[in-house]
């Protein structure tokens, strides 16, 4: 496989990840400032803290509302990391690989990127039902994409793609839920409102299978471990690291003799540590700490991918930046944001 079309099937999956997570993260916001009993925590500004883009948020919109949080995360322009641009991004890449993913991948694609481009009818609709319609959306190209698309390499660098996207995201939510939607980090592990918790939950798309599996009060310590370590859930942690570690393996397909080399590495380090601990352990260490190491991992995790499949050695050697189409957007990474750095499209 060329590494440029790698590359584009990659991103394509991690952009519609993104979209899918911010529309719900979004959504569930919106019902719970309904919610929420006076003297609250507010759930707006968080999101801009779980989506790693303070700074900028802070520059466009100085003391800025909720109604300045949905706009900068759903369709502002200057936000790359925004609904509308991940969409944008997304139908871009898949536009210069169209002999590749199937016709009907196409098409979902680029229905969704009309319909936010183009359909006045679409925002003049109450809020709720424009982030179901996106959400809905972006999780129909998933199901086509599952349903049409063979299990070739193509299928797994989309898969990759979306896994580590997904990690990612849950990591950010459950780290903001602990640390600024309380007053201090002290309280960690202390009685919640069970709003907020449930709401985290929905915000994951795990609240039906967490109290299948959880018959009891909802705490911090469950929801943690469920989001973490559940070994089944495909949004926790554990399960997206488990499939991220095969779907290497896979396109690796006849590794090379001797010691594994620094992506076999650390992808197979990086699973042991969160397929071998306690949620006790994790709160006992500091939560916080594990998420941003464990975030730092997969930012590693994700330069040491595009060095091995998307560039050419001597690029990837120099370290310059990979051959790309016209149209980029970029978020730098850092340890205090957590983001994984935008891909060009």
């Amino acid at each position: 496989m060329l590494s440029r079309v790698a590359d584009s099937l990659y991103w394509i999956n991690r952009y519609v990840e993104r979209a899918e997570n911010l529309s719900r993260f979004v959504e569930v916001s919106e019902a719970m400032a309904l919610d929420c009993p006076p003297g609250s925590a507010e759930p707006w500004q968080p999101l801009i803290d779980a989506s790693g883009d303070r700074e900028l948020f802070d520059q466009l919109y100085p003391g800025g509302g909720p109604d300045q949080v949905v706009e900068f995360l759903v369709k502002a322009e200057a936000n790359p990391s925004s609904i509308v641009n991940c969409i944008a991004l997304a139908r871009e890449n898949a536009r210069q690989i169209r002999d590749v993913i199937t016709t009907e991948m196409w098409e979902q694609i680029n229905d969704l990127y009309w319909t936010l481009l183009e359909s006045d009818s679409f925002w003049h609709q109450p809020p709720q039902e424009q982030l179901r319609e996106i959400r809905r959306g972006c999780q129909l190209f998933y199901g086509i994409t599952d349903a049409t698309l063979s299990r070739d390499l193509s299928w797994q660098f989309s898969r990759l793609g979306r896994l580590i996207e997904r990690a990612d995201k849950t990591t950010r939510i459950l780290d903001v839920k602990y640390f600024l939607l309380l007053p201090s980090p002290e309280e960690v592990g202390g009685v919640l409102d069970e709003l907020q918790w449930i709401s985290l939950l929905r915000t994951a798309g795990a609240y039906q299978m967490f109290r299948q599996s959880q018959q009891g009060v909802i705490t911090p310590r469950a929801v943690a471990a469920f989001l973490l370590l559940d070994p089944s859930f495909p949004r926790s942690v554990r399960y997206c690291l488990d499939r991220i570690h095969e779907t290497l393996q896979v396109v690796a397909a006849s590794p090379v003799p001797g010691n594994p080399d620094a992506l076999e590495c650390l992808s197979g380090l990086t699973r042991a540590r969160w397929s071998y601990t306690g949620i006790d352990e994790l709160i006992a260490g500091g939560l916080h700490e594990a998420i941003d190491a464990l975030q730092q991992d997969l930012n590693n995790l994700h330069e040491l991918i595009h060095a091995r499949y998307f560039v050419l050695p001597s690029l990837a050697a120099a370290e310059e930046p990979a051959a790309v189409p016209p149209a980029q957007a970029s978020v730098s990474v850092t340890a205090t944001s957590h983001d994984l750095a935008c891909a060009p499209a």
